[in-house]
């Protein structure tokens, strides 16, 4: 065979030598890339359901919040309108004379400028003197003690709502 004849052999074996070998590394290279697909995909699957499991524990424990706090203000709500009630019918014992407010006297007093006797003549009843308040005083502090009530109530619904929301 020619020299050249003998080129173009060694040329042509080079040539399919080096097309074989690109063709095994692209083999390769294809394979190690479906690998690394393979593991991002499950890597990426993974962390779908993690963060899926985190949004069903946050909407569970918002759930249950939600139910607490209807809960509480369930209750602060009969304890408001328990109050309510309450000072209703205190009010309308004081307006019929069933009941009537008193305050202890001080029998000692010395602004009063003299001293009261422990007990009143032909009375009976025993302990400190009292004095009876103007039904309409008495109204006026019915009012008060119903606005303190109200606060107090308010107060502790505020509390339990920020005690809740801060656990």
């Amino acid at each position: 065979m020619p020299l050249s004849g003998r080129i173009w052999a060694v040329a042509l074996l080079m040539a399919i030598s080096a097309a074989a070998s690109w063709q095994v590394q692209a083999w390769r290279h294809g394979l190690a890339f479906e690998r690394q697909a393979a593991r991002h995909s499950a890597l990426l699957n993974r962390q779908s359901q993690e963060a899926q499991g985190q949004y069903r524990a946050e909407q569970d424990r918002r759930r249950a919040l939600e139910q607490q706090l209807h809960a509480s203000d369930q209750q602060h709500t009969r304890e408001l309108s328990d109050a309510q009630r309450h000072q209703v019918y205190l009010r309308d014992r004081l307006a019929t004379a069933d009941v009537r407010l008193s305050v202890l006297l001080d029998a000692t007093d010395p602004a009063n400028g003299r001293a009261m006797p422990a007990t009143a003549a032909g009375s009976v009843v025993h302990g400190a003197p009292r004095g009876r308040l103007d039904p309409a005083h008495a109204q006026r502090i019915i009012g008060i003690t119903d606005a303190g009530d109200n606060g107090l109530i308010a107060l502790r619904a505020c509390q339990a709502y920020v005690s809740a929301i801060t656990r």
